[in-house]
């Protein structure tokens, strides 16, 4: 199987070795850059990359700037990392067209499970099918089956199935789940969640148990062994 090329950019060296060291024992290619404009050099020399991770204070250009002008020409997945963890920073790094923004210091296990995470959302949009734990999910056709059967689910219950599959072993807080299932426009309560997911536990009958609550973070999804 082809290896997965991934672009890393952050002016610390130490960072970029940490980050490619992790990434290199999940077998992926790992391509550096040192600062946004190299980055950009970079993505635009290799037309094989299949994810971008940019830090945002980079010298000569910083990661949102980077990001613009990969966004202009590509649909690439990237990954914003920095030391900031401000909700504008946040708000500022989606602003520009990330899929992802990882606040430092993080653990460099998570970051490789998120980027999976991503690149399987990315992967599976072209089939519109998502599998897991006898779950199937026609995303064209909005139809869930459990074991074969059909369920019924609301449009919003429906998405949140979706993003659980699409993020399987990850745990998610309440707010990213927002951020992603009702976007930044819904200003609605957190507890919206609970209330969705114990609606949408209910339907899957047994195989609810597979969404895990996370105590003080969120929820998980994970295929029972």
């Amino acid at each position: 199987m082809e290896r997965v090329k991934i672009l890393i950019a952050d002016d610390e060296s130490r960072m970029r070795k940490l980050i490619r060291d992790f990434f290199v024992v999940k077998n992926f290619t790992v391509l550096e850059a040192e600062n946004g404009e190299q980055a950009v050099d970079i993505f635009f020399e290799n037309k094989d990359i299949s994810l971008v991770i940019l830090d945002v204070m980079m010298p000569v250009t910083d990661g949102y700037q980077a990001c613009r002008t990969i966004r202009e020409y590509s649909k690439v997945p990237i990954v914003m990392l920095t030391a900031r963890g401000e909700e504008r920073d946040e708000l500022q790094g989606f602003d520009c067209g990330a899929d992802e923004y990882i606040s430092k210091p993080f653990s460099p296990k998570i970051l490789v499970a998120r980027v999976e995470a991503l690149l399987r959302r990315t992967n599976t949009a072209q089939s519109d099918v998502l599998e897991a734990g006898g779950i199937l999910v026609d995303k064209s056709a909005h139809e869930t089956r459990i074991d074969g059967e059909r369920v019924d689910l609301s449009y919003k219950e429906f998405e949140l199935l979706c993003y659980f599959l699409e993020n399987r072993g990850i745990a998610l807080s309440r707010e990213r789940i927002l951020n992603h299932v009702w976007n930044y426009d819904y200003f609605g309560d957190a507890r919206t969640i609970d209330t969705h997911v114990k609606k949408l536990r209910s339907k899957m009958g047994a195989k609810g148990d597979q969404i895990k609550t996370i105590w003080g973070v969120g929820y998980k999804f994970e295929v029972d062994s």
